[in-house]
């Protein structure tokens, strides 16, 4: 069967808090604009998955009137705190004197970043945006000239085996004047655009974490609506790891409970999901989880490189923006707002493009407009913040960033550079001894099954697996022996296994119907020989809430 095609003027991929800004403000302009938005989750939301403290900024200036509209901004910031565990009972508050600027959160809110997303695409459907959930974007496609011409959705009703079912539907191609990438971090497409088009040239590797995230209702006497808590030390410092956790007392006596373990942890026995589920232990968690109910689970890597790993965000015929590109400002522990307001920055430079007769190939003056905007300068004051726990740990890079972020209000003259991407620093398991975690009580802690089942994940089992493996023999003949199968580890959602034959040797097992979409293996695998691509549409997690 031929594929079908359908033209607009800006196409969109990915109905994230970016995607959804640069539709909606491009329809703001001029309602002439013809505008898709293609997501691969089943609805709007459904794999969005963030803390999430939102700075309302973009917000302000998209729908002014957000609060009358209804935007689910219901829970202002009462109380901010920022602790330091150090061991598995003990740890301090840090003074509010203390803690670096940005992660300040007055005039901040608490979200459901999903339901912010569904909120947005609500919008934009009533601007006249079309959006189509449930089709993953599988391929860009190019003109003859070498700029991109759009991107064509995944065929349906393909068999495990490459063959065509009885239900086979063949993709579509969705053709656009320009084509902005927007589908979060680690983005497929958006990762074969930057080799591609050489995007990274001269910038620093990328840097991620993963963060894992619970949602819980909790006993109403615990609840203090509108409570942030951020910290940092224990369970992960006791690995050598670095990264941060997070508690948030939500609506409706709920709260989100949550761990990003930077991705450039060394120890390859290392699991991020149990050291999460240790954290949950410590009375600082466990005094307000305590006889509470776990409603969801889900997990996503996170983009934490800052600007010196932004790439360049224009090619021939498309933008990369939002969290695909890096535009997060992480050490604020709130992007959304740099990730919308990229967006936006996009939709009045795509606009201005489009109204020429002829339109330019690359659409080089969002460049210019991003670097004059607020949200390079939150990027160029917040620039060493990553490197500076990444180098120095802990201890020494918080106080670097008090000093740089406090004293010298994010312009310290000095650029630190991570020159080693995540997956090079994991060492050889010679170097290190198993790491023992205590089983899951079924209370605070639990195991990884379990909690994939909170997701709501679930793929057509019938389909080729999306976690391809470029040499199906390294897992067992390079990973096994020299760093443990680290995947069986780094995965929050135990679709890596390692079993044993009835003839005594191995087999490495994925279990592709677990996938949670975090996208982590694709990262952190220290062969760098799993390539994530995007399954059939609607596959993954269904996040309510999240």
């Amino acid at each position: 069967m031929e594929r079908e095609s359908m033209e607009y003027d800006v196409v969109i991929v990915g109905a994230g808090p970016a995607g959804l800004s640069t539709a909606c403000k491009l329809k703001q302009i001029s309602e002439d604009i013809t505008v898709c938005v293609v997501e691969k989750g089943s609805e709007v939301g459904a794999h969005i998955l963030s803390g999430a403290v939102i700075e309302p900024r973009a917000m302000n200036e998209l729908f002014p009137n957000w609060k009358e509209l209804g935007a689910p901004l219901n829970v202002p910031v009462k109380g901010d705190e920022v602790h330091f565990l150090t061991s598995d009972t003990k740890g301090s508050k840090v003074p509010h004197f203390g803690i670096p600027k940005p992660m300040h959160n007055d005039g901040n809110y608490i979200v459901s970043l999903g339901n912010v997303c569904r909120w947005l695409a609500e919008q934009a459907e009533g601007l006249g945006v079309e959006i189509y959930p449930g089709f993953s974007a599988a391929e860009v496609l190019f003109h003859e000239d070498g700029r991109v011409k759009g991107v064509a959705t995944g065929d349906m009703g393909v068999s495990h085996s490459g063959e065509h079912k009885p239900s086979y539907q063949p993709g579509f191609e969705l053709h656009a004047k320009y084509t902005v990438f927007s589908e979060g971090c680690r983005g497929n497409l958006g990762k074969q655009l930057i080799k591609h088009f050489k995007l990274d040239e001269g910038k620093d590797p990328q840097h991620y974490g993963i963060g894992i995230k619970e949602l819980w209702d909790i006993d109403p006497a615990k609840h203090q609506e509108g409570m942030v808590i951020h910290g940092a030390g224990w369970p992960l410092t006791e690995n050598g790891a670095t990264g941060g956790f997070f508690l948030y007392h939500t609506e409706n006596n709920q709260v989100v409970a949550g761990l990003i373990t930077d991705l450039n942890y060394d120890n390859p026995y290392l699991s991020p999901f149990d050291e999460f589920q240790r954290l949950k232990h410590h009375p600082l968690f466990k005094d307000t989880l305590e006889g509470g109910k776990r409603i969801s689970y889900g997990a996503r890597a996170v983009i934490k490189g800052g600007l010196h790993s932004l790439p360049k965000m224009t090619f021939p015929g498309g933008l990369l923006i939002g969290c695909d590109a890096g535009t997060l400002n992480f050490s604020k522990i709130k992007g959304t707002h740099t990730a919308m307001k990229s967006g936006m920055i996009a939709a009045e430079t795509l606009a201005e493009a489009l109204k020429q007769e002829t339109p330019p190939a690359e659409v080089t003056a969002y460049t210019t407009a991003f670097e004059n905007s607020w949200v390079y300068d939150e990027l160029f004051k917040s620039r060493n913040f990553g490197a500076a726990m990444h180098k120095f740990g802990t201890f020494i890079g918080a106080a670097f960033n008090f000093i740089d972020q406090n004293i010298f209000n994010g312009k310290l003259p000095v650029n630190l550079h991570d020159m080693t991407p995540d997956y090079a620093c994991t060492q050889p398991a010679a170097n290190f001894s198993p790491i023992s975690y205590p089983k899951p009580d079924g209370k605070l802690s639990f195991d990884k099954l379990s909690s994939v089942f909170l997701s709501n994940t679930n793929h057509e089992e019938d389909q080729p697996c999306h976690l391809q493996l470029k040499d199906p023999s390294i897992p067992i003949d390079v990973n096994l022996p020299k760093y443990a199968e680290p995947a069986q580890r780094y995965c929050p959602a135990g679709v890596y296994e390692v079993v044993d034959n009835a003839d005594g040797s191995k087999r490495f097992q994925i279990n592709a119907q677990n996938c949670v979409h975090c996208k982590t293996c694709d990262i952190k695998d220290p062969s760098q020989n799993i390539n994530w691509v995007t399954p059939e549409g609607t596959g993954g997690p269904n996040y309510p809430n999240m």
